[in-house]
């Protein structure tokens, strides 16, 4: 699955058309024949989608974990996923694209509140028959929706319905017993845009200082936010970030050790290769000679 061109595809969602609904619903078996070959390589997107598989069958690559494929299986790909459909193009199913900025802005508690998104361990889940009739209810007035775009209050419907989808969704994550975020209102908003800030910002050697002025706060002050809310200091979240960028970097690329490290912000590549060594327990070349087939 490595790309031979040393760069990881990412699709935008109406990216030269921002006036555009950011919000789109696709019949999963239509996209995967119109995509072909170019879905199965290893890609990323600026914006999130959830993918609806309705039949068993199949697997499915989510950065570097391969999910077999059962009945009613709901994967959520957040914008920072790399993924890869396979080759079987009879796949029956719903496929959703949507931005941060399709929900209103006191509505965008959906990403910090509700872990579905935030999951690198799983962000697979397999529903039961009464959560998909719940799931397909929404659909269908999503749908109905879009058919007759125009017609007045037809966003806020489309917007409303997906929420309601969501959290219909995080009970049954919840229910399964995976471990979800627990916000509080006073650092929840300073956290999502700490977040947001090292994602604008990892590959340029940030220190967690550097970041608590961004933000207008003392460094103390962000560990405390960060403890809080996740249970991790603000520097463990930043060398995170480097780490899952740079094992994308060495398994769905080509490139050379020493141009990773350039790429998540080190001058120096033996800094980095210690860098890596430390948190991960092995050497880059060790570790992409151990994930790549």
């Amino acid at each position: 699955m490595k790309d031979s061109n040393n760069k990881i595809e990412k699709y935008h969602l109406h990216k030269a058309h921002p006036e555009k609904l950011q919000f789109e619903v696709y019949n999963l078996n239509e996209y995967r024949k119109k995509s072909g070959k170019k879905a199965a390589i290893a890609h990323s997107h600026s914006y999130y989608q959830i993918i609806w598989f309705f039949e068993e069958g199949g697997e499915h690559v989510v950065d570097f974990k391969t999910y077999t494929i059962k009945k009613n299986t709901i994967l959520f790909i957040s914008k920072d996923h790399i993924h890869a459909f396979d080759d079987n193009l009879e796949v029956q199913g719903w496929l959703i694209h949507f931005n941060e900025s399709f929900f209103m802005h006191n509505d965008v508690d959906i990403f910090l509140k509700y872990n579905i998104f935030n999951s690198q361990e799983n962000p697979c889940y397999v529903i039961d028959n009464e959560t998909a009739t719940t799931a397909t209810s929404y659909m269908d007035l999503i749908r109905k929706e879009l058919a007759q775009r125009g017609m007045f209050g037809y966003e806020d419907i489309v917007r409303f319905s997906l929420k309601s989808l969501l959290i219909n969704l995080e009970r049954i994550h919840r229910n399964d017993g995976a471990i979800h975020l627990k916000f509080n209102n006073h650092y929840e908003l300073q956290f999502a845009k700490y977040k947001e800030l090292i994602e604008e910002n990892y590959e340029k050697g940030l220190s967690v200082g550097d970041y608590a002025e961004l933000l207008n706060i003392s460094s103390k002050t962000l560990t405390t936010i960060t403890k809080n809310v996740i249970g991790k200091s603000a520097s463990q979240l930043i060398s995170e970030r480097i780490i899952l960028e740079a094992k994308r970097l060495l398994r769905f690329t080509s490139l050379q050790i020493g141009e990773i490290a350039f790429k998540v912000g080190f001058e120096d590549a033996s800094y980095f290769v210690k860098f890596f060594k430390r948190h991960v327990g092995s050497s880059p070349r060790k570790y992409r000679n151990e994930t790549v087939n």
